[in-house]
């Protein structure tokens, strides 16, 4: 059986078990769904789950530049791979060769999204003052093997620690009064979670399911199927739509994770 420090080092190996990924993705609060297509390291595809275009995006990762949306002209150059990480014998990753926040996915909507495709905040804590490596973020509950959308997965009930430091504070997967007040002050009314139940795909390190036991949030989360891993994505299926002709609404509104 998987411990804590085997969802400890899934949570830090999604950049090395996948280069592209298909998956429908629904938050608890919106209750509506979209596909996306990611391809690694810059392109992303969100549709409707009627087909339906909705977004695609060309981001350079870890490039600190503006998301080009659906209708942006530009393509961002790609950067070079990450470099080898340090493994453990299952092959799972022990160290990684970079701060986490110099390589990521493309976004969409918000930082959440890349938090749940690579979910790093779940391994390496980090001291909130210096930015330094700390303890562990999470306290972790026994590790059960379960099943998510046909394939196996590592789930806990967990705890968050004053080492959890997530990729954004604005839209962190689990919630922490900590955090929420660094970002947010001390206006929120909120009862926060004593815990929260969460899942990683073992085939690819991606957090498909987020859920908020207890408290005001109780319910919270998103949920991630995975349809296909690896599977041939051509360029055709990144074109971004054309630039509506002057000033006009942005690109149609969906589903996204929900914070707070």
């Amino acid at each position: 059986m998987p411990d804590a420090d085997d969802l400890r080092a899934l949570a830090r190996s999604s950049p090395w078990l996948f280069r592209t990924l298909r998956f429908t993705l629904r938050t608890r609060r919106s209750g509506g769904a979209v596909r996306v297509r990611l391809r690694r390291p810059d392109r992303l595809r969100v549709e409707i789950l009627g087909g339906d275009l909705l977004d695609v995006v060309h981001e350079s990762p870890g490039s600190g530049t503006v998301v080009l949306t659906s209708w942006a002209g530009g393509v961002a150059p790609a950067p070079e791979p990450p470099g080898e990480p340090v493994r453990r014998p299952d092959g799972l990753v022990a160290v990684r060769p970079w701060d986490r926040a110099q390589a990521e996915d493309p976004m969409w909507q918000d930082y959440g999204f890349v938090a749940l495709l690579d979910p790093v905040e779940f391994a390496d804590g980090r001291d909130r003052d210096t930015g330094e490596p700390a303890g562990p973020p999470l306290e972790i509950g026994p590790v059960r093997e379960v099943e998510h959308g046909g394939r196996p997965a590592w789930e806990a009930v967990v705890t968050t620690t004053g080492s959890y430091e997530p990729r954004c504070s604005c839209c962190s997967l689990l919630h922490d009064p900590d955090v929420d007040r660094r970002e947010w002050g001390e206006a929120r009314d909120v009862v926060y979670p004593t815990a929260s139940r969460i899942r990683l795909d073992v085939g690819t390190g991606v957090c498909v399911l987020v859920e908020a036991l207890d408290g005001t949030s109780a319910g919270d989360g998103h949920e991630v199927v995975v349809e296909a891993v690896d599977e041939p994505m051509a360029d055709d299926l990144f074109v971004p739509l054309p630039r509506p002709p002057g000033p006009g609404p942005g690109p149609a509104a969906a589903p996204g994770r929900q914070s707070g």
